[in-house]
């Protein structure tokens, strides 16, 4: 991590100033370096726009973002059940997590988990959910790094230039884990 960069995550709940157009950069980035939560090729830009509104608007959804300098860089979202679902009433669904290629390395893709965590648990929830293509190394280093159990995996689980490729299934019990007070904002 190189001095003098301020790196922050935090759960965005409105776009001000330059943070819709910053975060339609980054996933553009992303999706061109293979790291677009679904999409294989960047939609038209007003499809981001308003798939990114979009995620403001579901009450069931938190978009936790990473800035580099004061500049959206990354992302993830945490999905929390249908409200009449009682049964996993006590589990979140960590979806969309990327960082766009030119902001990776200073610990972006860590700040924003341990900041969906941290929610997590002042939400009063103990159990995190995520999937992940086998072809994500990066990721799945990252994931298991932070204690996130694999517990399956799925043989078909995407199709990435014609082939199809495996994924990997992970949960985390957040109740066996002490909450880190890891410092956030770092410079």
């Amino acid at each position: 991590m190189l001095t003098g960069i301020k790196v922050s995550a935090e759960r965005l709940e409105a776009f001000s100033g330059t943070d819709l157009e910053d975060l339609c950069d980054a996933t553009e980035g992303a999706i061109l370096e293979g790291g677009g939560f679904g999409w294989l090729t960047p939609p038209p830009r007003h499809v981001l726009e308003s798939y990114w509104r979009g995620v403001l608007l579901v009450p069931e959804r938190h978009l936790f973002t990473g800035r580099l300098d004061g500049t959206i860089a990354a992302a993830a979202q945490i999905l929390r059940p249908a409200r009449n679902n009682e049964a996993q009433a006590f589990a979140l669904q960590l979806t969309g997590h990327f960082v766009a290629p030119w902001a990776r390395g200073h610990g972006l893709a860590r700040a924003i988990l341990v900041t969906a965590e941290q929610a997590a648990r002042g939400w009063g929830f103990r159990i995190i959910n995520l999937d992940v293509r086998e072809t994500q190394a990066a990721a799945i280093k990252l994931y298991e790094s932070l204690g996130y159990v694999r517990w399956g995996t799925h043989p078909c689980y995407a199709r990435v230039d014609g082939r199809i490729v495996a994924g990997h299934s992970y949960f985390k019990d957040l109740s066996e884990t002490a909450a880190p007070k890891q410092e956030i904002e770092l410079s």
